[in-house]
């Protein structure tokens, strides 16, 4: 034969890949394409899992070290007996509104350190009062007779300690009647409170106060400059922490979002519920004895929310439940989601350990969420915050 072209290989096979071998390549290599696509996916649903609960454990711990922070503070100018509890005439014209309570069954406005919309399985409301008095609880005695108006008397020279936009609240004493909250228009001109409704004084009302006080039966409090009153209403609304506060511009009126994939907040009242005779807290201390989320007779007077209830406060339990940004996807077996099966329990175990606890489980499903709650992973996070301000009470 030519030299050029050389003759087959013994047996009549020509060099190169025979058709099984290809076919034997192509499965080969499906088959890797196939293991490697799966350690992708499985690789891409465990970062997504870490991912989830990274975000949901940032998200939760900050949303409670900030309603924490509002319970360490709460009740500062507004522990004195006359004003813990007192149901209180309030106006401002930012639109900020004092969380509803009940006492005995009728409607009131209380002025406490906390306040608790209790919603059962839902998300609650809880609302925080913070005074910004350098001098906490400082009072002087209503000395005339007070009907309405723009003035107010006191006993004694009231520029020493009262200065133009404070926030005055004016207590009945004795105790039992409605508390009125104010704004000094101006510095006081000697024993004179100017309480005239302007632009500068949000918390004025046309007619005065809105109640009245014969003369020596009401004491003035000093809650501190207005533009530094604390007093904070966090919520929960489809998937977000909400605040609605009195020192934060713009977010008076409606509630401005502060933390996303945050499904619930609640709280419990911690009551001292000792039965002691004359008790006092700086004789004998608070104590919880009993959590509860809504008001209860803790002082035995027979009326369930009175101001002596609120007075009893001795500490809040609070939760808040995050959940992960991203929702894992369905079982193809099934199609259903297996990321959480139980929805979240709170305030399960005893604190302290001779307190019975008040576990409740908490609704975690977002409303117009498309996506089933099973398919987000939750982490709870709690803490029980003292209400210090009641203890040192005057």
């Amino acid at each position: 034969m030519d030299a050029r072209h050389p003759s087959p290989p013994p047996g009549g096979r020509r060099a190169g890949f025979s058709l099984v071998e290809l076919l034997v390549s192509v499965v080969v290599g499906l088959l890797a394409l196939m293991f490697a696509t799966r350690l992708i996916v499985s690789a891409e649903q465990n970062k997504a899992t870490s991912l989830g609960g990274s975000d949901a454990m940032q998200n939760g711990m900050l949303a409670l070290f900030s309603l924490n922070a509002d319970a360490a503070q709460s009740g500062w100018g507004l522990n004195d007996d006359l004003v813990t509890g007192c149901n209180t005439t309030f106006s401002d014209t930012a639109g900020f509104t004092l969380a509803p309570a009940t006492r005995g069954g009728a409607a009131i406005t209380p002025l406490a350190p906390v306040v608790i919309e209790w919603n059962n399985a839902n998300s609650d409301r809880i609302t925080f009062y913070t005074g910004s008095s350098s001098s906490a609880v400082g009072s002087v005695k209503l000395l005339a007779n007070y009907v309405g108006g723009p003035l107010l008397t006191s006993d004694t020279n009231a520029a020493f300690g009262f200065a133009d936009g404070d926030v005055i609240v004016v207590a009945p004493e004795p105790a039992g009647g409605n508390c009125s909250l104010a704004q000094l228009a101006g510095a006081p001109a000697g024993p004179v409170l100017n309480i005239a409704p302007g632009a500068a004084y949000r918390f004025n009302l046309a007619a005065g106060l809105g109640n009245n006080y014969g003369p020596g039966q009401a004491r003035i409090f000093n809650l501190g400059p207005g533009a530094k009153l604390a007093m904070h209403s966090w919520s929960v609304q489809n998937g977000i922490l909400l605040l609605r506060s009195t020192d934060l511009a713009g977010s008076s009126a409606q509630p401005v979002s502060v933390i996303d994939n945050v499904v619930a907040i609640k709280a419990q009242y911690g009551f001292e519920t000792r039965a002691i005779a004359n008790y006092s807290p700086a004789k004998d201390g608070m104590q919880v004895g009993q959590w509860s989320g809504s008001m209860i007779d803790a002082d035995g007077d027979g009326v369930v929310g009175g101001a002596g209830d609120f007075l009893r406060v001795a500490a809040v339990r609070l939760a808040v439940v995050a959940r992960s940004k991203s929702a894992e996807k369905p079982k193809a077996s099934n199609g259903q989601c297996d990321a959480s099966s139980a929805k979240p329990v709170l305030f399960s175990s005893q604190a302290p350990a001779t307190v019975a606890a008040a576990p409740v489980t908490v609704e975690v499903a977002v409303a117009g969420d498309t996506i089933a709650w099973q398919c987000y992973r939750y982490r709870v996070f709690e803490a029980i915050v003292p209400i210090r301000n009641a203890e040192w009470r005057p």
